[in-house]
Order: structure tokens, then C-alpha cells, then sequence
């Protein structure tokens, strides 16, 4: 199992209920794409607000991600829309 720390900032967090977790990832989850896949799965909220084409940005360890960044145990990972208020 991979343990992560996830964060979710403004309609995220909303629409989640939550602004951070901890959650322990299966191996075959190595990569930022394989995370949104695997949240998705929960259905509900995270199937429709991190559907393909929706507008969400990804940071890992504070700096940008693309779909193909690895994932390591102990990172943290950022959901957020592009733009997001103070």
C-alpha cells in the first residue's frame, strides 16, 4: 500500500466535504492519472468533479503535476480548479 496525503481546496472542498485526507493507495496506483482514476471510482462527487474534460489542477509536493507524475508513499498531493480565491 502507497500512503498519501490529499488535499482539496475551493469547490473541491465543498463539494467533497473535506479539505485533506490520508489515504492508503493499492501499488497499481503509480501515478497522478492512476489517483484521479482511482478517487473517481468512489462515485458520486468525485466521479462528476474529476470527470475527464472538467477543470481541475494537480500538485505534487507543492510543484505542478501532468497525469504522467509519479506518485511516491508519503507525498502530498493538491487537487484544485484553475483559478481558486484567497
Amino acid at each position: 500500500m502507497v500512503m498519501l496525503r490529499l488535499l482539496y481546496f475551493a469547490r473541491l472542498r465543498e463539494q467533497f466535504g473535506m479539505s485533506a485526507e490520508e489515504v492508503n493507495l493499492p501499488v497499481s496506483v503509480q501515478d497522478v492519472k492512476g489517483l484521479t482514476d482511482w478517487l473517481r471510482a468512489r462515485g458520486g462527487a468525485w466521479e462528476s468533479e474529476l470527470a475527464s474534460g472538467r477543470p481541475v489542477r494537480v500538485a505534487v509536493n507543492q510543484d505542478m503535476a501532468s497525469p504522467e507524475q509519479s506518485i511516491h508513499p508519503g507525498d502530498e498531493i493538491a487537487f484544485f480548479p484553475p483559478v481558486t480565491g484567497g
